[in-house]
């Protein structure tokens, strides 16, 4: 493993514990004074956006590009109406009205973290705590939203613990994923990397951030995070 890369690693680690070490306690000591269950998701959701920025510059540093052609950024995607659903409106009224006002017809959409390079918007990173499918769906629906602007966007999942069912959790070389999850996704055109960082099941009644149920963040999770994250970059590249 590269020294710098190693050493940025080590880095990641130590973000993690003192992170989800103090989340309890900046919890009981927000401004209402108590602990709050949001202030918690709040904090790992911060989390894992942070880990994940990092993990695409260093897998960006493992492809040897220059650092100047990738840039990050958090900001909101308007997704226009579509034409043919207007077309296809019987009530000439309310269709001339939207075209009237077509400017107001948008969906906006705040993805966590979309990566640049050059020009080209070509990777979409959804950040989470947890996943279960539900979830799941919401972030399928967002991704082919996102992909209709721009088609030849990636698509990764991040999360720290998985809920998904299966063996998401495990951390093998090769992840079988769960029948749910994979139903899913046969009903929409989207490739979606799902990358799990923690080992175990996400427990509703064994939060990590007690530190009796804390689960440890590996070198060998974030690195296989990275092999991923380098190789639909490179996937990238190779479309331009």
């Amino acid at each position: 493993m590269n020294v710098q890369i190693n050493r940025e690693i080590e880095k990641i680690i130590e973000d993690y514990n003192n992170s989800v070490y103090g989340e309890e306690e900046r919890a009981k000591t927000n401004q209402e004074g108590r602990a709050s269950g949001g202030v918690i998701r709040s904090e790992k959701g911060g989390l894992v956006e942070h880990i994940a920025k990092r993990l695409v510059q260093l897998a960006w540093e493992k492809l040897g590009q220059d650092p100047g052609r990738l840039k990050l950024y958090s900001k909101e995607i308007k997704i226009p109406i579509k034409q043919g659903y207007i077309d296809k409106l019987k009530d000439e009224e309310i269709k001339n009205y939207i075209k009237q006002n077509i400017e107001d017809y948008y969906y906006s959409y705040k993805p966590d973290i979309l990566v640049k390079i050059d020009d080209n918007f070509v990777l979409e990173i959804e950040c989470k705590a947890y996943t279960e499918n539900a979830m799941l769906k919401r972030v399928l629906v967002d991704s082919t939203l996102l992909k209709n602007q721009y088609p030849k966007m990636k698509f990764i999942l991040l999360q720290l613990e998985s809920q998904l069912g299966g063996d998401f959790s495990e951390l093998k070389d090769i992840t079988y994923g769960s029948p749910s999850t994979h139903t899913l996704l046969s009903y929409f055109d989207i490739e979606l990397h799902i990358i799990t960082l923690l080992k175990g099941e996400r427990k509703v009644d064994k939060p990590i951030h007690k530190k009796e149920f804390f689960k440890p963040l590996t070198k060998e999770s974030l690195q296989k995070a990275i092999d991923i994250i380098s190789s639909v970059l490179e996937e990238s590249l190779n479309n331009f």
